[in-house]
């Protein structure tokens, strides 16, 4: 008799609680490949009315709100980025920028961070004019 492990019991929450640690650790690299660079973390998972921003920094006067996406691919993870998501994190970037000085006028953009299976890293700068 073969056994089924997708259908244990527990074997769902496993599998979410994998992908929710490899997505902390997505999010962990990226951060450091913007600190070695200079940028400043401001915020993890910062949770606004509209949704969550994965990392939020400071680049100079820039405010830089970054969405990772992790998959076996960059091209897979690439996907996995929808033009709702997108308006989402927009949305909430706009949320983040009225606690700022300078309101919607701070200079920001939104990175997104596409990190393969083996943990390489590309990040497409300012993404939502890039799409």
């Amino acid at each position: 008799m073969a056994l089924d492990f997708q259908n244990e019991p527990g074997c769902k929450i496993d599998a979410r609680r994998t992908n929710y640690q490899a997505g902390v650790s997505a999010e962990q690299a990226v951060a450091r490949r913007y600190v070695q660079q200079g940028a400043a973390l401001r915020e993890t998972r910062w949770r606004g009315r509209c949704g969550e921003i994965d990392l939020i920094f400071a680049d100079g006067d820039t405010i830089v709100f970054v969405e990772v996406k992790k998959s076996r691919t960059h091209a897979q993870a690439a996907l996995r980025l929808s033009a709702r998501q997108m308006a989402r994190i927009l949305r909430s970037a706009e949320d983040y920028l009225g606690q700022c000085p300078n309101g919607t006028l701070t200079d920001a953009r939104l990175d997104v961070a596409l990190v393969d299976a083996q943990g390489v890293i590309d990040i497409i700068p300012n993404a939502s004019m890039a799409m």
